[in-house]
């Protein structure tokens, strides 16, 4: 935090060499002249395939558009001047610093750029159309704009970066408040370099880079010894958000010590971990976890809502889903030392389970685009299919958690209904080939969308059948006094095909 604050303060420094080269060769030199070479060939690098010569083009590129707009501004202040002195409005006292310093903080904020402003005022100032001291309250002013735009760049970073926003802020505050309360200091020293160095007394626009470099130099003397205070008063009212990270809940060193305390553990915690996978499948798919268990009409509820949930799968994945399983992977390979074949085999069947868990929420990832794009698109036909789609994952899911929750379900039975369910998938997939032909042959939807909805069926069709895997292993587990009976009735994917067919 403290090596990001320091760069923000040379940074700062390093803003006023640009006043430099636009008083000093800027306004004195007929730069357009030079500026249609540099776009010229600028814009010819930038073709090139080397990654050198392409970053040389755009520099060029970018002083070809700078000296341009500094030839045009200068132009349009003097033909301004002619019928207009913006002179006139000049202001006296603290109260024209406070204007003057408010309306160069709002041209930046316009602008999004302090260079901008300072090559602005620098031309104006050259061109007679603003005072010497309005001048200085104007670079003042576009000191403390800038940090208005690194606000609102830092509202979408994260914690890191609003901190060092606020660096930003304090900083150019500080210094802006410093050089108007001790404006008259400066201008005695302003002057007094100047004639050191051979700047003569009339020479406002260099004066003026003088200024602007005195006093963000004097800003950085003085917050320098107050880094480490401000480090760590950003972190004390910018704390870091705390995330809502998923724990084991049922794996315990103790139950290491027997095979069946071992699976007991293990098939809860896969719960645990499907459990929280069901969140962020439920809103990959913009739906909430209640519409899936709750709805009395699911189908009706997909179909008429389309509302986008915003959030961070991959941060959410990292701390609900992907710990839990490295602990259920850990827990497993500990555990398997001494372990009898027969509950090998089952925590093996539990592990894979866990496996698919997490590969279902991958495949949600990846569906998600599309189905968020599709789910609202005017075209009703790929909404509909969309919604079919997200319909298929939270049928499944409903019919596993019913299951789940019956007090005394039949474990055969159960593992059962889930090779009806897998059949009925394959069914879908033929219709769905069916219904992509007919709406594209009518040209009802674009062939991007048919590619994009058959790619996207492959994410379900996996992610449906690793959900039925995943619960024909936790509803029927060798834990269980009639698992092996259970695991006996399984259908393979020969025996589904055939019952798809028939």
């Amino acid at each position: 935090m403290v090596g990001g604050i320091g760069i923000i303060f040379g940074a700062n420094i390093g803003t006023t060499t640009g006043a430099w080269l636009v008083a000093a060769f800027g306004l004195k030199v007929k730069i357009s002249a030079y500026a249609m070479p540099m776009l010229v060939f600028g814009l010819v690098l930038s073709f090139q395939k080397s990654k050198y010569l392409k970053g040389f083009g755009s520099v060029l590129a970018g002083l070809g558009f700078l000296f341009l707009g500094i030839h045009f501004m200068k132009e349009g202040f003097e033909a301004f001047k002619d019928s207009f002195d913006l002179a006139s409005l000049a202001v006296d006292g603290y109260l024209g610093l406070f204007l003057f310093a408010a309306i160069g903080a709002a041209a930046t904020v316009v602008m999004q750029s302090s260079h901008a402003t300072l090559v602005l005022i620098l031309t104006a100032l050259a061109a007679g159309q603003i005072t010497y001291e309005n001048s200085l309250a104007l670079a003042i002013g576009a000191n403390v704009g800038t940090t208005i735009t690194a606000i609102i760049g830092s509202l979408s970073a994260n914690v890191q970066g609003k901190r060092l926003a606020g660096a930003h802020l304090v900083f150019n505050l500080v210094t802006g408040i410093i050089a108007i309360v001790f404006i008259s200091q400066f201008v005695w020293a302003v002057d007094y370099l100047s004639s050191k160095v051979g700047i003569a007394d009339n020479n406002y626009t260099m004066k003026l880079a003088v200024f602007h470099t005195l006093f963000n130099l004097t800003g950085v003397l003085v917050m320098v010894p107050l880094i480490k205070q401000l480090a760590d008063s950003l972190n004390k009212y910018l704390p870091e958000k705390a995330l809502d990270i998923a724990e084991p809940k049922f794996l315990s060193d103790a139950a290491i010590e027997f095979p069946e305390t071992v699976l007991v553990s293990v098939k809860k915690e896969v719960w645990h971990l499907f459990d929280s996978a069901f969140e962020l499948m439920a809103h990959g798919m913009n739906l909430h976890r209640s519409e899936i268990l709750e709805s009395p009409d699911l189908k009706k509820t997909i179909d008429e809502d389309r509302e986008i949930h915003e959030f961070d799968l991959d941060e959410l994945y990292a701390s609900k889903v992907k710990i839990l399983y490295s602990a259920i992977i850990d827990f497993i390979s500990r555990s398997q030392s001494n372990m009898p074949s027969i509950f090998s085999e089952e925590l093996y069947r539990l592990r894979n389970a866990a496996t698919k868990i997490v590969e279902c929420v991958k495949h949600i990832k990846h569906l998600r685009k599309n189905a968020t794009e599709y789910m609202v698109s005017d075209n009703e036909h790929i909404r509909k299919e969309y919604n079919r789609l997200r319909y298929q994952i939270a049928m499944i899911l409903r019919e596993i958690y019913r299951l789940r929750d019956e007090d005394d379900y039949d474990h055969a039975l159960a593992v059962l209904e889930m090779d009806e369910l897998k059949a009925e998938i394959l069914v879908t997939h033929g219709e769905l080939d069916t219904r992509i032909t007919e709406v594209l042959r009518d040209n009802r939807i674009t062939p991007a969308m048919a590619t994009s909805l058959l790619n996207d069926f492959n994410y379900v069709d996996a992610t449906s059948n690793h959900l039925l895997d995943c619960a024909q292993a936790l509803l029927a587990s060798h834990a269980d006094l009639i698992a092996e009976a259970a695991q006996e009735v399984i259908l393979d994917e020969d025996e589904i095909e055939k019952i798809s067919a028939s």
